[in-house]
């Protein structure tokens, strides 16, 4: 996990602490391990974080118009959050809270926000021209 820093970092981290809850419950580990189904998980959150458009300006997934996530994955994803997010409160509440502030976060499509640019370049294009 050495690519992501800030708010992404954080998010991962948040997902991290949440499959713990779940692996240790649902496969049985003990510790601050993982079995190989959730590591790959985790490995693979990772990745898809630090690929994402939106950067430090990233809202939470269940609020992201783009799901980057693969079926699979994403029903994992959703498993561990379903089942772990009630139980973060006692465990972890700061990133909790974090979590829940998160949420507020709004942000427009990665298209919408090209197309805007694209417009303001057009129209600065045009007043320099006339």
């Amino acid at each position: 996990m050495g690519s992501l820093s800030g708010r992404l970092k954080r998010e991962h981290e948040t997902l991290v602490c949440m499959t713990k809850i779940y692996c240790n419950h649902h496969h049985g580990l003990q510790g601050d391990g993982l079995c190989d189904d959730c590591a790959k998980l985790m490995s693979y959150a990772e990745r898809r974080l630090d690929k994402c458009p939106y950067g430090e300006k990233k809202p939470t997934c269940a609020n992201c118009p783009i799901h980057c996530y693969k079926p699979r994955q994403r029903q994992q994803a959703r498993d561990v959050m379903r089942f772990a997010g009630p139980r973060m409160t006692w465990r972890h509440p700061l990133r909790s809270l974090c979590h829940v502030l998160d949420k507020f976060r709004r942000v427009e499509h990665p298209m919408k926000m090209r197309a805007e640019l694209r417009r303001r370049r057009d129209a600065a294009g045009q007043g320099k021209g006339a």
